[in-house]
């Protein structure tokens, strides 16, 4: 079994393969390892860029579509044969000079998994900077796992515990409470954070929003999977204290002689509580049961058209 598996999802990154690729073999000299990229669906010429890297310790995982970057690792984990398997971006952010300390201080003190801390990143500070110190905190408050930076890509894992994360949707930002859902032992170390010198962030603030919906999913599936009636009942009652304590309001408006139909906030504001509850647990059951489709019948969320290697470009599938 090789030492590193590498796993890098890409989309549209066709200048920064070859820096990548360089650095790497660079940073990883006398380790044995191997390098998979995803090709997520790329519309310029980041396939054909990869298959020019012409090493045998590099393959390119091609995807049918873009599936996005939680499918995309979870494709590119499930090839991965590696002892250890590391993950990190494809746009020369995180460095790959930091893996052979995240390889020491795991194999030293026998860690499940490395999680990156991105000193001093070189991002924006009001869309990426900020929305990133909101969500880490909210994310480590509700799920009193205690990352400091949990948008950080590159970690190292063991081989069995990266296979047993169960990436589905866009849940890559929740692997380490994924992992310590399944009794994953978790450090976290410094690492190099860079400019990106070319392309486009795939970034938005829109993606705030994605991670705050996801976050309640994983309120539940960390603290309730095994007992939804705590959530779901104590939901219940909540709902009818609310509608008590508005009829009661009612109730005594009534007494007084006030007429309580001409009140009609009262009714919005309870449509809108019941409305959003009912949307959260739509929500949640819909993601259990896609998850239950998956694993049920031993589906993938992603479709891998090739597996090619890049010495001598042959198709391994």
């Amino acid at each position: 079994m090789k030492k590193l598996s590498l796993v890098i999802c890409v989309y549209n990154e066709e200048l920064n393969i070859k820096p990548l690729s360089e650095k790497i073999i660079e940073a990883l000299n006398g380790y044995f390892f191997d390098v998979i990229f995803v090709d997520d669906g790329s519309t310029d010429s980041t396939r054909h860029k990869i298959l020019q890297i012409n090493d045998e310790r590099f393959t390119m995982v091609q995807l049918r579509k873009n599936y996005g970057q939680s499918s995309a690792l979870a494709a590119g984990i499930s090839v991965a044969t590696g002892k250890y398997i590391v993950t990190l971006d494809g746009d020369l952010q995180n460095d790959p000079s930091d893996i052979p300390r995240m390889l020491q201080l795991a194999e030293e003190e026998d860690w499940d998994l490395v999680a990156g801390i991105r000193n001093s990143r070189k991002d924006s500070l009001f869309l990426r900077l900020i929305p990133s110190k909101i969500a880490n905190y909210l994310i480590r408050l509700v799920t009193r796992v205690n990352i400091k930076d949990y948008g950080c890509t590159l970690k190292l894992y063991k081989n069995e515990i990266a296979k047993d994360l169960g990436l589905y949707g866009e849940l890559h930002r929740f692997i380490p409470i994924l992992a310590s859902f399944n009794g994953a032992s978790i450090t976290q170390i410094p690492v190099k954070h860079h400019v990106r010198k070319f392309g486009k962030s795939k970034y938005n603030i829109f993606r705030t929003f994605k991670v705050l919906s996801d976050l309640i999913l994983m309120v539940f599936l960390t603290r309730y999977m095994q007992k939804p009636m705590h959530i779901f009942g104590g939901t219940g009652i909540l709902i009818f204290s609310i509608g008590a304590i508005i009829n009661l309001y009612l109730l005594v408006l009534k007494l007084m002689g006030e007429d309580i139909w001409g009140k009609p906030i009262l009714i919005l504001g309870l449509l809108l509580v019941v409305g959003g509850i009912q949307l959260i647990t739509i929500g949640i059951i819909s993601e259990i049961q896609m998850r239950t489709y998956y694993e049920a019948q031993h589906k993938k969320p992603f479709k891998i058209k090739n597996i090619v290697s890049c010495y001598q470009n042959k198709i391994l599938n």
